[in-house]
């Protein structure tokens, strides 16, 4: 006797369409921009007709929806990966968290906009998919305060730095690097303000 199959593969077959419509959607919006990505060049290029989206997504914003979750995500897993790199001088470590979210940031400029910036007016991440965002700030919290900057100001101060070189760069001198040589620089100037020196080491 046949036992029962361990597989669904119904829900196998629709994951995986569910990730070519959001592979689909990035590259539409890497080509055209986040806010010119429409259902029917998405349903183009996953050979399907338009209306047939609806079956996976329930609108267009439910399939940014998934998008940011999956930015997220994928960040989260980023800096993860990169984490055993981690410098064991305070200073170094504060450069080196700046520069992973920098160029991961600015290798994708839409991805960048949907994850950070509001420029989809009508549009607000669910709860479920802005849940990978919290993890990613939990861990970076603590990695932080492995070095001693625990303060919410301080945390607040350095994703702002950040943030705004990210986007000086993005705006100022795309696929440049008129910013990202200056990233160094401005650690710096925040990790002299909250007191970080160069020899300080994590416990």
């Amino acid at each position: 006797m046949l036992g029962k199959p361990n597989r669904n593969r119904i829900d196998e077959r629709r994951s995986e369409t569910r990730r070519e419509i959001i592979e689909a959607a990035w590259q539409t919006a890497r080509e055209k921009g986040l806010a010119q990505v429409t259902l029917r060049d998405v349903a183009d290029l996953v050979g399907m007709r338009p209306p047939s989206l609806y079956t996976h997504f329930a609108s267009k914003n439910a399939i940014y929806d998934a998008m940011f979750a999956d930015a997220w995500a994928t960040f989260l897993a980023h800096s993860e990966a990169a984490e055993p790199g981690e410098p064991a001088t305070s200073r170094a470590a504060m450069r080196y968290y700046a520069r992973v979210f920098f160029d991961f940031a600015v290798a994708f400029p839409a991805r960048h906009q949907l994850m950070n910036l509001r420029t989809l007016p009508d549009f607000t991440p669910s709860a479920e998919a802005y849940a990978p965002s919290v993890a990613v700030m939990t861990a970076f919290v603590a990695r932080m305060a492995r070095h001693g900057v625990t303060a919410q100001d301080d945390i607040d101060l350095f994703v702002a730095v950040v943030s705004g070189m990210v986007d000086a760069q993005l705006a100022n001198d795309p696929g440049g690097r008129r910013w990202s040589r200056l990233l160094d620089r401005a650690i710096d100037m925040f990790a002299d303000n909250v007191g970080i020196t160069s020899e300080r080491t994590r416990p």
